[in-house]
Formats: C-alpha cells, structure tokens, sequence
C-alpha cells in the first residue's frame, strides 16, 4: 500500500506515504486540521491550488472536494497528522455558546494556518499518542480537540463561525455546482448529496439541465480539459489525467482516443 496509516482511534491519525508519489480524491465528511511533518502536500480545488511544506498546517472545512497529491521534498517522504474534529465533539463544545455565535457563510476553501508556537506545541504533544500500542481514550480525544479548538479560535477569528455550523447541504444550482466541480473523480451518489439531492432527483434534475446523463457529461468535460491543458499548457499526460478526474493513465489514454481520434501521446507528436 502507498500510504501507511496510525489510526490510535477515529479522530487522531499520523498518515505516511512509502511511494514517492502518490494521489487521491477527498470529501471530508469531518473538518480537519492537517500539519505536514515532512515532504510535501499539494491541494487542488476547483479554482484554487495550495502547496503545503513540512511544519505547515491548514483547515480542511467538511464537504469540500480537493484532488490531494503527496510527494517526496528534500529527500523525505511524505509524513503529516491529521485531527478529525467530528460532529459530535464539537456540538458538545459550543452548546454553551450557541446564542453568542452568529452564523456565516461556509468557507469554499481551505484556511491555511500562521506560524503558531501553539500549533507547535500541540503537534509536539500529539506524536507520543502514535507510539502507542492501544487506542486512546475516547476522553482524552475529546480533550484534545477541544484543545485544537480552542488554539484556532486564538489564531483565526472567523473559526468558530465555521466550526460551529452543523447543517447539512441544503438544494444548490446543480449547473453552477457541476461546472465548479466536474473535475473531482467520486461517486453519483456524492454529487448529489452534495448538491442536497436523492440520487433519484439528482439524475432527474441533471438530465433536465444538461441534456444528457451525469456521467457521459462528465467524461466530456475532463477530456475537453486535458486537451486544453494538453494543447494549450503544454502539459504531459501522466502529470494531468489524475487532475481532470481519470483514476488511471490507461483509462484515460483510451477515453481520450475514443473522443478526439487520437491518444494524448499521439496528439502531442502531432503537434510537435
């Protein structure tokens, strides 16, 4: 496996990754605070890229998608810990103060975090846990989020507005949402959830907007986007078909094919 993981419970995770490369799709279903602890980490949204380096740490609000990829930088495999701040927990923590809170929009992106001897700190203090050979107490996690809670709230003064809206997606502009999120690779069930529809309505209210089904739309629109980038920015295929939504190059080379006549690596010796 790419990717190695020490799961001392639900909340806690110290993730590693043993191959020099390696990427993935994520819909957070939790908010989590990610610290890079060595190699590098790169987010791609949909109109926004982010590239976090060991000792950074960022915000991953939930119900957002991001292509993750992981690399080797400076010799060093990727390493970094996450903390899941759940549901649950963090109603516990602001039920005393759901009057005082007023709720604004959810963030679109990821927040990346300041230079903090208290991130440092709680860091510091959270790899000991990895070396334990059973899980933590459900307490004790409990006590650590609140902890990393309570060090966001000193950081960014717009966190608890985040943390503290537990509702769930809500009926959207299906095109708008699509056009913005096309190049995610996940299920037809996740599209329309997140667009606060049954998977019934969903199809229904795609085919009503686009014509067609979700998923011949989608092939189309990730192929359209590698050519561009493939004629446009000059890029190569295997730094591109994971980026537009394809699982594998092999799957995209024949997709590709399929559509335009001619595979991605002939186009570009056509072009050359």
């Amino acid at each position: 496996m790419p990717v190695r993981q020490t799961n001392n419970n639900a909340e806690i995770v110290f993730t590693c990754s043993e191959a020099s490369f390696y990427n993935t799709e994520l819909i957070a279903e939790e908010h989590s605070i990610v610290r890079v602890l060595s190699g590098e980490l790169k987010v791609i949204q949909a109109n926004k890229t982010y590239v976090f380096g060991a000792g950074e740490t960022h915000l991953f609000p939930r119900h957002r998608l991001a292509t993750l990829i992981t690399s080797e930088k400076d010799g060093l495999s990727y390493q970094a810990i996450i903390v899941k701040l759940t549901q649950d927990v963090l109603r516990n923590f602001y039920e005393q103060k759901k009057n005082q809170i007023a709720i604004i929009p959810k963030s679109e992106h990821i927040i990346p975090l300041p230079q903090s001897p208290l991130l440092n700190s709680f860091f510091s203090s959270m790899l000991p846990y990895f070396d334990l050979e059973y899980k933590l107490p459900q307490e004790l996690s409990k006590l650590k989020i609140y902890e990393a809670v309570t060090v966001l709230q000193s950081l960014n003064s717009d966190i608890d507005n985040i943390l503290s809206d537990f509702s769930e997606p809500h009926k959207i502009n299906i095109v708008e949402f699509m056009e913005r999120n096309y190049m995610f690779n996940m299920p037809i069930e996740k599209f329309a959830y997140l667009t606060g529809r049954s998977l019934t309505t969903f199809k229904r209210d795609f085919k009503k907007a686009f014509s067609t089904t979700p998923q011949k739309w989608l092939t189309e629109k990730r192929l359209e986007r590698a050519y561009y980038q493939l004629i446009k920015e000059c890029r190569k295929p295997i730094d591109i078909f994971y980026e537009v939504g394809f699982e594998n190059l092999s799957h995209f080379s024949y997709a590709f094919k399929k559509q335009f006549g001619q595979s991605p690596t002939e186009l570009l010796m056509v072009r050359k």
